[in-house]
């Protein structure tokens, strides 16, 4: 009886050894395959507003989007994000070769208003909220309070050309727009994990 109790209690102990759990699972998050398990509408989820973070463990920052794409390119499951110039994350997402979107409950709806009216070359806003930040295996920043992490692989990164806007839309945009022409990266969803 002794040894069977002793030899269980090992197998556990190994089966915790060799399966550790990832930092996102000890967050409270569950990996999700975007494909099948994604519910939201595309065409509506980034007017809703999400959290985009970009960065790593010295330094990272994160800003509030209300523009983005979900879809398929090159063959991959693709996240289009939009940055303007002036903003202070497009200096982490030029650096990056990972960034996360994050999105948030209705009772954190507070850290999207924030996110999206403070710059953090004026100060943490992490620190700010309250926020408590870890990373993926790719070192890659996101929040423990999101709902939602979706981490992807910059596969492409370019600013706006204006010599190619074809429409009045773009160009009445960015006449009067202070914080410059948005750059688009295009990402590869490499992982995404959801509580």
């Amino acid at each position: 009886m002794k040894k069977t109790l002793f030899t269980a209690l090992l197998a556990s102990m190994l089966i915790a050894v060799a399966s550790p759990l990832s930092a996102q699972e000890e967050n409270g998050f569950k990996k999700i395959n975007v494909r099948e398990d994604f519910a939201e509408n595309g065409f509506q989820w980034f007017h809703d507003a999400e959290l985009l973070a970009a960065g790593d463990k010295t330094k990272s920052n994160a800003m509030t989007i209300g523009w983005g794409g979900i879809g398929t390119l090159w063959g991959r499951t693709a996240l289009t994000v939009y940055v303007a110039e002036k903003r202070y994350t497009k200096e982490f997402m030029d650096k990056a070769e990972y960034f996360t979107v994050m999105a948030f409950d209705v009772e954190h709806s507070n850290v999207l208003r924030y996110m999206g009216t403070k710059s953090g070359r004026d100060g943490d806003k992490t620190q700010a909220l309250g926020l408590h930040t870890a990373y993926t295996a790719n070192g890659t920043p996101y929040y423990t309070e999101a709902s939602l992490v979706i981490e992807c692989k910059i596969m492409y990164a370019a600013p706006f050309d204006p010599d190619h806007f074809k429409s009045e839309v773009p160009k009445r945009m960015y006449s009067h727009f202070p914080a410059g022409i948005h750059s688009m990266y295009i990402g590869e969803v490499v992982n995404a994990w959801q509580k």
